[in-house]
């Protein structure tokens, strides 16, 4: 396997990790964030230290012939552990079990490590293996049982968490059933991995030559499930803040309609530096809109939105459709310039502009069509607003 692939998946990986790393500093003491970020600093470190060329300078910075197995080893191990522990976290419970539970897989896994590095000291690995070490010294005493116990320890992680992931997947919803989604075959991969890295060994031990599964296969099957654990345990952190910016985004229609520009309470510019209090800015832009509405309310025509909804559902819109458009054709024409303030006979404030937050997206995003754009040519414009 060319150097180069282990570089690039650690890359794509620390890359995810830097996403993360602004939210980090603010949540230091989060358990499962910091779970999480290890999870992928560990994948993305043991990439980096498995290439060929990172061994060898490990070994010669070291002075200790093949010490980058147990490094590896370590790191990989330590992985494992990180990914159960997340599961453990998310799953949640009564504080004291959590942490029980989670101090349990970290000991057990702790042991583990300590366990790599003694079987390595008792064992004699005098020529260095880059790439094949794993099968080389399958049947030397001491390094055998090192293999071995980091093999059966990656194994168990892996099947332990493909089977927590799947049970919790079919009681959970939205974006952490997604992320359970992604991250069952993400951990049958690694299940994968370790079952190829021990056939080879298993191979050796019985006189066969099986190299090739655990130097050519095991490290390609590694990076597609290092990728999907990353994707999976991100999922239900970011996926919540891409809904967020996404919704505040389609608000922008309406609150520029609604939304008095002078009043500084609601006209917050949005910066990369406050993406982390997205969901503060959208409730901020949703309180706005609805302040705007009921406002609003007293001039709102009910014949402007019956009209704008029929030429909908004649144009095919469906009702949901229909119903977002003859809301904004209604809330076009009670701002536009010269509106009278006194009640528009048979005023009243339907439920699209009453509900929750998605229905209110739907009228932004309906306010923007050719059907609500005749109601500005007919009913007048509505003041200008700044982008």
């Amino acid at each position: 396997m060319d150097g180069r692939f282990y570089y690039l998946t650690a890359l794509l990986l620390w890359s995810g990790l830097a996403i993360r790393i602004p939210r980090l500093l603010h949540s230091r003491r989060d358990p499962a964030l910091v779970s999480l970020c290890a999870v992928v600093l560990a994948a993305g470190v043991s990439f980096t230290l498995s290439a060929p060329a990172s061994v060898a300078a490990i070994n010669e910075l070291t002075g200790i012939p093949n010490l980058a197995a147990p490094l590896v080893y370590t790191v990989v191990t330590a992985f494992s552990a990180a990914c159960l522990v997340v599961i453990v976290y998310w799953r949640g419970g009564e504080p004291r079990h959590v942490r029980r539970v989670a101090l349990g897989w970290l000991s057990a896994y702790a042991a583990v490590i300590v366990a790599l590095w003694v079987l390595f000291a008792v064992g004699n690995a005098p020529v260095e293996r880059r790439t094949d070490l794993d099968t080389y010294y399958a049947t030397t005493p001491g390094l055998a049982e090192m293999i071995t116990l980091y093999l059966v320890a990656h194994l168990v992680a892996a099947f332990a968490t493909t089977t927590l992931c799947w049970r919790w997947s079919r009681k959970v919803t939205g974006w952490t059933r997604r992320g359970l989604a992604v991250l069952v075959p993400g951990w049958l991969l690694n299940g994968v991995f370790g079952v190829v890295k021990l056939a080879a060994v298993v191979g050796r031990w019985t006189g066969r030559h099986w190299d090739t599964l655990s130097t050519d296969l095991a490290p390609g099957v590694a990076a597609v499930a290092a990728a999907l654990v990353t994707v999976g345990y991100a999922l239900p952190l970011v996926g919540p803040r891409i809904e967020s910016v996404t919704a505040y985004a389609r608000l922008r229609p309406l609150f520029r309609l609604l939304v008095d520009p002078a009043d500084r309470r609601y006209w917050v510019p949005l910066s990369w530096r406050s993406l982390g209090d997205i969901d503060l800015r959208l409730t901020q832009r949703e309180t706005g809109i609805r302040d705007g509405i009921n406002r609003l309310e007293p001039r709102f025509d009910d014949r402007v939105r019956e009209r704008a909804y029929n030429r909908a559902i004649s144009a095919g819109a469906s009702a949901p459709e229909a119903e977002a458009i003859g809301a904004a054709a209604m809330v076009v024409a009670a701002t536009r310039a010269g509106t009278p303030e006194e009640p528009v006979p048979g005023a009243y404030l339907p439920t699209t502009l009453d509900g929750n937050l998605g229905d209110l997206v739907r009228v932004s995003r309906a306010v923007h069509t050719p059907i609500v754009a005749d109601t500005l040519r007919t009913a007048g414009r509505p003041e200008s607003r700044p982008a």
